[in-house]
């Protein structure tokens, strides 16, 4: 009786080798290709939570309504710690504070996400408006010195002054106080 030719036994032929020896080979090289199909396509997928983010410039659209935005804040009277900066010797005026995503949480690197924004108004007790200013986390490679914050001076909800040095770097020196353990952001 001949040994019917099957493309196993022509390989054991070939090679002398045993047909379990064989299929254990078969059975590792099959979980191999699995796994490095499976490595391959985990590395391809589109998690970007190592890419930076990206950059977020802000314009009057993103200050409209920040009035409706929630008030994370408000500070009565004078603070030793402003000095004249936003009327903080001043005992007839509030700051109240607002942010646009106010459960921002900072992230492992202790800095809140690109595109989160403060906004700071100052009244006095009768109403009246003395300032009103923002800051916006503008990421990239913006201020970089300053974890990439941008400072404005608003009219309304409009945009009247901005930059990376605004008030001569006035913003910048203040704010960096709290650069490390805040993110430049006083009450948060």
């Amino acid at each position: 009786m001949t040994k019917r030719l099957t493309p196993i036994n022509y390989f054991r032929e070939i090679f002398h080798i045993n047909i379990g020896v064989f299929m254990i080979f078969k059975l590792f090289s099959s979980t191999f290709i699995f796994l490095s199909l499976i490595i391959a396509m985990n590395s391809c997928s589109s998690d970007n939570s190592t890419e930076p983010e990206k950059e977020f410039i802000a314009s009057n659209s993103d200050f409209t309504n920040w009035m409706s935005w929630t008030k994370t804040a408000t500070k009565q009277g004078p603070d030793p710690a402003l000095g004249e900066a936003h009327s903080g010797n001043d005992n007839t005026v509030s700051r109240l504070i607002y942010m646009n995503k106010p459960n921002a949480t900072r992230s492992s690197n202790g800095q809140f996400p690109n595109g989160t924004i403060v906004v700071k108004e100052t009244k006095k007790d009768d109403g009246t408006i003395l300032m009103v200013v923002g800051m916006a986390k503008r990421g990239g490679n913006f201020n970089k010195d300053h974890n990439g914050w941008e400072w404005f001076m608003l009219n309304g909800d409009q945009i009247a002054e901005r930059g990376a040095n605004l008030m001569n770097g006035m913003c910048n020196a203040c704010h960096s106080a709290v650069k490390s353990s805040k993110d430049y952001v006083f009450h948060k």
